[in-house]
């Protein structure tokens, strides 16, 4: 099993900048790969960035690529996406999640809420 814990999400005008953060404990951390998602209201929850466990491979959504990063530090076991030039299509609540051994995304936070302002 695997816990997530996200924090850092807020209220930031057009064009700023939030670093989110996500904790994650019950799991060798260092052996996940971890992902961030979003959910904006009234629409599905959507792919944002991932990062594997293996070589630090990076992907990203189309819509954040440039704008988003996401990165890990195993020895504290935290999970982050530093989110700069923000938009207010932005605004959703944020997710954090990590793999199991099938590699599907099993294990899921309680979200923080990031809102953009125009």
């Amino acid at each position: 099993q695997v816990q997530l814990v996200e924090s850092g999400g807020g209220l930031v005008q057009a064009g700023g900048s939030l670093k989110l953060s996500c904790a994650a404990s019950g799991r060798t951390f260092s052996t996940l790969t971890m992902g961030w998602f979003r959910q904006a209201p009234g629409k599905e929850r959507e792919f944002v960035a991932r990062i594997t466990w293996m070589n630090g491979f990076r992907r990203y959504a189309d819509s954040v690529k440039g704008r988003f990063t996401i990165s890990k530090d195993n020895a504290k076991n935290t999970l982050y996406l530093q989110m700069n030039s923000l938009k207010p299509e932005d605004t959703a609540v944020y997710y954090c999640s990590a793999q199991g051994d099938r590699n599907t995304w099993d294990y899921w936070g309680q979200g923080t809420q990031v809102t953009v302002s125009s």
